[in-house]
């Protein structure tokens, strides 16, 4: 039986293989990764690597073992996601895993936002597998927006179209922490957890923040979700992806991100990382 991380050279898949270490060996730990060279560090220390693609349904044959705890981290192919986690959770089935972790997204069946679809899809496949699953509902995370920081700057603004909704977020090493407990602890079968988090913020708030932070002036500049959308394509991001972004902005006014359940903090025993220390880290 290993502990199994798909997607494992990603950036959250690396954060939860260093949580992982902390308290498994690295030779109960197996990473799934499309390109074996990028996993060459992770062999080093001892985790299994094992090669697989999601778009490729005969790579995943036996890429499980019978027992196996694994983490299928979510694909990052948005309109792709549905045939290769299909293919994930027929491999693990057919394997007969002990556990399906699943990253999914904030509300579940209530997340009625496009980006949120294939992630309701993917949840009722796996119950429909008959597998023993857990559910990692992940808010947004701080770096959705701190990674933009150098643009807010140039500019002095946070454009958005999400009014005065608010966001539960919190940093990718929290979401990866929930998930390396929940594949290595006892009690999370069949089990669902909402993580987001302690508090949640406006965008204005975060633009004060950022602000008071960098001492510049940075406003939060709310716009309608078309002129948002020219925003977007007008900095070169592709139209179809700008779309899903701007469809966010309108689940957060409606308050679809901002759900403090608790679940993420009490799954890693502290509380959650706040916005101003992302802000402050991004900056330095």
């Amino acid at each position: 039986m290993s502990i199994v991380v798909t997607g494992a050279t990603g950036a959250l898949g690396r954060l939860v293989l260093e949580d992982l270490l902390a308290t498994v060996p690295a030779t109960e730990i197996a990473a799934v990764v499309r390109n074996k060279e990028k996993a060459a560090d992770l062999a080093e220390r001892g985790i299994e690597v094992r090669v697989a693609d999601y778009s490729d349904p005969a790579s995943l044959e036996g890429v499980f073992r019978a027992g196996d705890r694994v983490l299928m981290i979510s694909g990052s192919e948005v309109g792709r996601r549905v045939p290769q986690h299909t293919a994930v959770i027929e491999a693990a089935r057919a394997a007969g895993v002990a556990q399906l972790a699943y990253t999914g997204v904030l509300g579940g069946p209530e997340a009625d936002f496009d980006l949120a679809a294939e992630h309701r899809v993917t949840e009722q496949l796996i119950l429909d597998s008959g597998l023993p699953y857990t559910f990692l509902r992940n808010g947004w995370y701080h770096e959705n927006y701190t990674a933009q920081l150098a643009n807010v700057l140039e500019h002095g603004a946070v454009v958005g179209s999400a009014g005065e909704g608010r966001i539960a977020s919190a940093a990718r090493a929290d979401y990866a922490a929930a998930a390396a407990a929940v594949v290595t602890g006892e009690g999370h079968l069949n089990r669902i957890y909402e993580l987001s988090g302690d508090t949640a913020w406006s965008l204005a708030e975060y633009a004060a923040e950022v602000a008071a932070q960098s001492g510049r002036e940075v406003s939060y500049a709310a716009v309608p979700a078309q002129a948002h959308l020219e925003v977007l394509t007008g900095a070169g991001v592709p139209a179809d992806f700008a779309a899903i972004l701007v469809d966010v902005d309108a689940a957060i006014s409606r308050g679809r991100l901002a759900g403090t359940s608790g679940d993420l903090a009490r799954l890693i025993g502290r509380p959650t990382t706040p916005i101003a220390s992302a802000i402050a880290a991004s900056l330095a």
